[in-house]
Order: structure tokens, then sequence, then C-alpha cells
């Protein structure tokens, strides 16, 4: 069993052929994956391929530096749209200052409404921050987001971001990047967080890992992921693959294998 804990089935890439997509990804043997809401305007599609598949849940939530809906999602939006039992976290929320220039304080507030419409839930969060890991950590802690918990999606960070992000009961999540020669420090952390909080992803169709870089990413390759990390820490992948699983099922509690 391996599960793609991040992925975006309804981005066009996918959508256009999403049953041979998820017939690649049985025969992979990744056994489910978490489709991740990145607008308002896509909720309902990203809801309708959850609902339509067992083996797939979903997130409600508003990327950090998504402005296409032309308006903010309130608090109790966000809590009508996570109250669904195929929504099993929020987000994907954070921060992101790399592709924003200017004031960024509307990202701050639109982070702290999600952070807060979990707690309400008791669902977890689905985290991407880059470049913005201080005020990103520092948000967490003045919402309370240790009381849900979550997971650091694709994380890029270093070892000091990782060990706050620890400390406050958020799992950490690595992509087909931890594969690519470049990423020395990246392969650090990988080797030093504990099994125990680790999962693995795509964030296809992005990010597609050696041997499939530069191709359109699926949740399929999440199984070369999870051998760059058991590669990594000196263990047998079906390890990985066992304990990224059991990480999964018991942070998104909504979710059964």
């Amino acid at each position: 069993m391996l599960v793609d804990s991040h992925c975006h089935l309804d981005f066009p890439e996918l959508a256009a052929e999403l049953p041979a997509v998820l017939a690649r990804m049985r025969e992979a043997g990744v056994t489910h994956a978490l489709t991740i809401s990145t607008t308002l305007a896509g909720f309902p599609g990203v809801l309708a391929i959850a609902r339509a598949h067992d083996n797939v849940w979903c997130t409600a939530g508003v990327h950090p530096d998504e402005r296409r809906d032309g308006r903010e999602a309130d608090e109790d939006e966000l809590v009508a749209l996570g109250a669904h039992p195929k929504v099993v976290a929020i987000g994907e929320t954070g921060l992101d200052y790399f592709r924003v220039e200017g004031d960024t304080a509307w990202q701050r507030e639109r982070f702290r409404r999600h952070i807060r419409a979990a707690r309400r839930l008791a669902k977890p969060l689905v985290v991407h921050t880059r470049e913005a890991s201080s005020d990103t950590l520092a948000i967490l802690r003045e919402e309370g987001a240790d009381e849900v918990g979550g997971v650091m999606h694709c994380f890029t960070e270093s070892w000091e971001v990782a060990e706050q992000a620890l400390a406050l009961g958020f799992h950490i999540s690595l992509s087909g990047i931890v594969t690519f020669k470049s990423a020395r420090d990246l392969k650090d952390v990988a080797r030093r967080v504990p099994l125990e909080r680790l999962l693995v992803e795509t964030d296809s169709p992005y990010l597609a890992p050696v041997p499939h870089r530069g191709k359109r990413n699926e949740p399929a390759f999440v199984r070369h992921v999870a051998e760059e990390v058991a590669a990594l820490k000196g263990i047998d992948p079906a390890r990985v693959a066992e304990a990224t699983s059991a990480n999964f099922f018991r942070l998104f509690r909504g979710a059964a294998p």
C-alpha cells in the first residue's frame, strides 16, 4: 500500500484522462490519494472527484497566492465546505511570498481564517510555505494550529524549520524534489525526520520525480519518492510504504483504508 498524500486530480492535465490516471495509480500499488482544493470555484469539482471514488478524499481551501476567485472565503464558508465527510482537511493554505509582490497582509489573514476553520472542524491542515517559513510557523503557533496538526506539504525548507513544525505536531511530506540530485539539504531532512512523521506525495501534475523529471507528474509516481526516502534512510521501501500509509490514515482521520 502507498498513499499519494497531495495531488491535483481536478487540474486539466490529469482530469482529461482521469480513469487512466487512476488505473495506472492502482497498477503501481498506490491505493489511495488526497486531491487538493486550491480555489473556491474549483472546490465542487474537487469534491465531485472524491465522491466518485472510494479511495480518494479531498480538502477544502484556497491556495496562499490564488486570486482567481475574486473574493475571499470567510471562516464560516470554509467550515461549511469542510464539513462534508469526504473532506478530510483544510487547505492547501499557508503563505507564499515567492510569487507575490507588495503587501502580503491579505495572505496572512487568509491563512488565519483557514486555521480557525480547521480548529472549528477538528480537521488537520495542509500547509504550503515558500520563502515564508518564519511567518508560517509564527501564525501556526499564534492560532493554536497544534490543536489539529497537519502536514507541511512539498517540504523544501531546512531541518531547523522541520524541527519546529514537528514540535507543533505537524508531519513532513516529501515530493519528487527529494529525488533531484541538487536537493542535498532536503535529502538530509529526509534522513532526519522520524519515519512515523513522514508522508509522501506527488503534488501532481507538477514536480515529477526522477526518472520522470520534466514530464507530467501523476499519483503512480509517488512510488519513486518512497523508494528515494527508503534509500536515504537505509531501509526497505516496504517499510516506508507501510509507515507513510499508516501516518496518512492516522492524521486524516476521516479517511479509511
